[in-house]
């Protein structure tokens, strides 16, 4: 699933591209994709595009009104194009386009296919999202997200009090978006592991110098993968982070900072990636389900 660096990228990606820009038109793929109906997405056609931001893991598209707010979950993304299809998207089961948005031409724009971008969807879960709303506090799941890790007024402390007295594993607690927005799965591995901590570690039983350091390395790297994927085409924007990956989606092999070998602990529909020697005290994860560590 994109996670806070992904969608950071591509939110900077679309306002390059985007800003000042007329929409032409909205067209849907797939009716399971769009949450509201009030407004309808014609209403945001023959408006101008006035930023692009990111709310946790959402995209946010304003135009001169109305917002389009699109959370990509496990198997969505963005397809740009500079010359969108001239033929009409029509809804289809088979067809991996879910929604377009089309531009109005401008001076170097063919004028029968305008720029514009697909949001796409693979696989058989459909769990895609856009919304059309007058907010994005009109989507409960916006609403109600946590502090993003990267603000400028997110410091040790704002960490120190959302830890505070909690029972939930750490590795939960960041994925948790009503807790801190933007983190994932793939990233809390990589956090963690950064920070030398289990992911089966209480949050509220971190000692101080164990915040400190879940707190730098929340923001270094987070950082520098929104930096890697700064500036990149959509295409690329997935792979530019995670080609720099330690221990997600790398079970097997030797971590690189003590050459032990990465493990892995197995979920219904996720898995999580850590170094016992990094991060355990050389112990080894059990299953989850057992909900208990191997002696």
């Amino acid at each position: 699933m994109p996670e806070l660096p992904e969608v950071e990228a591509l939110a900077g990606f679309l306002r390059e591209r985007l800003s000042g820009r007329v929409v032409a038109g909205v067209e849907v793929g797939a009716l399971s994709v769009l949450k509201t109906v009030d407004p309808p997405p014609t209403a945001l056609h023959g408006l101008t595009v006035t930023g692009v931001a990111r709310h946790g893991t959402w995209l946010d598209v304003h135009v001169d009104g109305p917002h389009l707010l699109v959370h990509l979950a496990r198997a969505g993304w963005l397809r740009w194009s500079a010359a969108l299809s001239a033929a009409p998207l029509r809804p289809s089961g088979k067809n991996p386009v879910a929604l377009r948005v089309r531009l109005a031409p401008e001076d170097g724009d063919d004028p029968a296919r305008p720029p514009g971008f697909d949001l796409t969807e693979a696989g058989t879960q459909k769990r895609l999202a856009v919304h059309v709303v007058r907010e994005p506090t009109d989507v409960a799941a916006v609403a109600a997200l946590g502090p993003d890790p990267l603000a400028e007024d997110f410091g040790p402390a704002s960490l120190a009090a959302l830890l505070a007295g909690s029972r939930q594993r750490v590795k939960g607690l960041l994925r948790d978006q009503t807790v801190l927005a933007g983190v994932g799965n793939a990233w809390s591995d990589e956090v963690l592991h950064a920070a030398r901590l289990s992911p089966y570690a209480v949050a509220g039983n971190l000692a101080p110098e164990e915040v400190e350091r879940l707190h730098t390395c929340l923001r270094d790297v987070l950082g520098a993968a929104v930096a890697a994927a700064a500036g990149r085409p959509a295409a690329q924007v997935a792979g530019a982070g995670r080609a720099a990956m330690r221990v997600h989606g790398r079970t097997g092999q030797p971590c690189p900072v003590c050459g032990d070998v990465v493990r892995e602990v197995s979920f219904a529909e996720r898995s999580l990636q850590y170094c016992p020697t990094c991060q355990t005290g050389g112990k080894l994860l059990a299953d989850r389900r057992l909900s208990r560590l191997l002696k």
